[in-house]
């Protein structure tokens, strides 16, 4: 029968041997703790550091609509919402304008609201779904006033604006100068039809494509069709069949101008030019400056007064084009400038260059019949109650009473394009 291995009894261990092993305790309980209070300092100045540089500024108010506040981080998705798919630079040029929306559509929901105008959740969240956005308490806020202008012209503005009013039947073209205007005057007076001028020479685009003939209009139409008051204003004060005297309109831009040039020094291949340029709106007044200039006796002096006074051309130090190069303004401008015509310090007559835009001219008007109760058309209608909704707004952003503000300043601004681009 074997015999059981006796157990061997425990080995004690002497005074130094569990000092020494208390110390190795210890240092490695000193050593985890030290990790651990290394990895706890990480977290911490890492949450610090996103606290900081990314949590706080995102939850700092930056804009301000009477009661109503919006933070950093809902600029951020206003950005990316109205800025979807713009590269950094586009974007960064939408940020003041997307503030302006904010404001402005803040404004139009309370001022709407006060009038028992409002859209429900439901219905925002609908429109939501219909695009396929997130709902979300800043895509709710942006869609919102969307919806509410809406109901407004649709419902509030469709009982503002009349069934029918008083309408007039108007010819308008808008000429050149009031030496043009005499002349086509005396050419109607003679039997010439005011549809065939109309459309040989009016210089405002919807005038020309109606040749003259504007039809039924209710007041306030051609205001917003032509982009000025002149015609609306002299109709609807008219009598009938009467031609009107020429009506200047210094503000409306046409497709017309007039150069005025003096070339006082070419380089050798006539590669490049000094020149004097004046453009001017009419030929009328064209001829009239350059009389002036011829007047003067020191032409070049002559044309800085004349540029600072008339002159409509964008670029150019008070009429001095100190270095020009062919294709850099039109080709009119180029063929007089380096074409053989002229001559060095030669002025030039007026020179007529289609491709340029100028601001002024005149009217002539005849308002053909008058109704004093006519049904309006379902168009006018629907620019009535559209001028109706825009003179609201106007109005809402005038009133002194409300308090607008916003503290991005161009560095906020930036950082908020980085943030919408990286969300």
């Amino acid at each position: 029968m074997a015999k059981k291995n006796a157990e061997k009894p425990g080995r004690e261990l002497t005074r130094r041997q569990l000092s020494h092993r208390r110390q190795q305790e210890r240092r490695r309980r000193i050593i985890t703790t030290v990790g651990i209070v290394i990895i706890a300092l990480v977290v911490i100045l890492v949450g610090v550091g996103w606290y900081i540089g990314d949590y706080r500024p995102r939850h700092e108010t930056v804009i301000r609509v009477n009661d109503t506040e919006y933070d950093m981080n809902y600029y951020i998705r206003a950005l990316k919402f109205y800025g979807e798919g713009q590269s950094a630079e586009n974007l960064l040029a939408l940020t003041d304008e997307v503030v302006n929306v904010i404001q402005q559509s803040e404004l139009v929901r309370q001022a709407a609201e006060k009038i028992g105008v409002t859209v429900s959740d439901n219905v925002v969240d609908a429109e939501l779904a219909r695009r396929n956005l997130t709902v979300s308490r800043e895509y709710r806020d942006l869609i919102r006033p969307e919806l509410i202008i809406t109901k407004l012209r649709d419902e509030y503005f469709e009982q503002q604006v009349p069934l029918s009013s008083e309408q007039r039947h108007i010819m308008a073209m808008f000429l050149e100068s009031e030496n043009q205007t005499v002349e086509v005057k005396a050419r109607l007076e003679s039997g010439e039809a005011f549809t065939d001028l109309a459309s040989e020479l009016s210089l405002e685009s919807f005038s020309q494509d109606k040749e003259g003939d504007l039809g039924w209009v209710p007041r306030g139409i051609l205001g917003i069709l032509l982009g000025t008051p002149v015609v609306d204003e002299y109709a609807f004060s008219a009598e009938v069949d009467v031609l009107s005297e020429p009506l200047y309109d210094e503000d409306l831009t046409k497709n017309v101008g007039y150069w005025l040039i003096q070339v006082m020094e070419w380089d050798e291949g006539m590669e490049e030019a000094a020149v004097h340029a004046l453009v001017l709106s009419s030929r009328q007044e064209a001829e009239e400056v350059r009389a002036k200039l011829e007047a003067g006796g020191d032409i070049g002096g002559a044309f800085a007064e004349m540029a600072e006074e008339y002159s409509q051309l964008a670029v150019g130090n008070k009429g001095f084009l100190k270095s020009v190069l062919p294709g850099k303004l039109t080709e009119v401008f180029d063929q007089a400038v380096f074409g053989p015509e002229l001559e060095l310090q030669e002025l030039s007559e007026p020179l007529r260059d289609e491709t340029i835009f100028t601001k002024g001219g005149c009217w002539l008007i005849k308002v053909v019949e008058i109704d004093e109760n006519r049904p309006l058309e379902p168009f006018d209608r629907d620019l009535l109650k559209a001028k109706a909704l825009d003179d609201w707004v106007s109005e809402l952003l005038a009133d002194e009473t409300n308090i607008v503000e916003s503290y991005l300043n161009n560095k906020q601004r930036m950082w908020a394009v980085e943030r919408a681009l990286q969300d």
